[in-house]
């Protein structure tokens, strides 16, 4: 590769992330990742970008089950827990921060998010469930993509 071909490759990483990926649903675990992501972008003046995956659940859309307008509410919940928390400490930390919302299957909308925000890093929380000792956590198959460095939160 020439040089002048290497000058126009994007690169990640090199001076600390500029773009720090957190993703949130409401779990215990995931509050403490975005905590711990909110200080890392703080102290890196990253933009911190808050991502929450809306699960897509055919059966329950089938059976009459409003689960478009649940996932609705529950992100307009996050984001109105977080303006709450970015007001508590206006003037005292600030954060530049974003919030999105994908629908999928969280590792995938997760992988979509950070691809499409360009991330420099990714930070989530320790996975809650019982099950995913055995089939994999979405935090452990991120790291296995191996395309950004992950931060995983207990």
């Amino acid at each position: 590769m020439t040089e002048q071909q290497h000058s126009h490759r994007f690169e990640r990483g090199t001076d600390g992330p500029k773009v720090i990926v957190v993703g949130l649903d409401g779990s215990d675990s995931s509050l403490r990742a975005a905590s711990y992501a909110g200080g890392l972008a703080r102290r890196q003046h990253a933009l911190l970008a808050v991502v929450y995956v809306q699960p897509v659940m055919a059966a329950g859309a089938a059976l009459g089950v409003p689960v478009a307008e649940t996932t609705d509410e529950i992100a307009e919940g996050l984001v109105a827990q977080i303006r709450d928390a970015a007001e508590r400490v206006k003037g005292i930390f600030d954060v530049r921060w974003e919030f999105h919302t994908f629908r999928g299957d969280p590792y995938n909308g997760l992988v979509t998010a950070a691809d499409e925000l360009k991330a420099d890093a990714v930070v989530v929380g320790a996975s809650e469930q019982a099950g995913h000792r055995i089939i994999g956590s979405v935090a452990i198959r991120l790291v296995k993509a191996g395309r950004w460095p992950v931060t995983v939160v207990p």
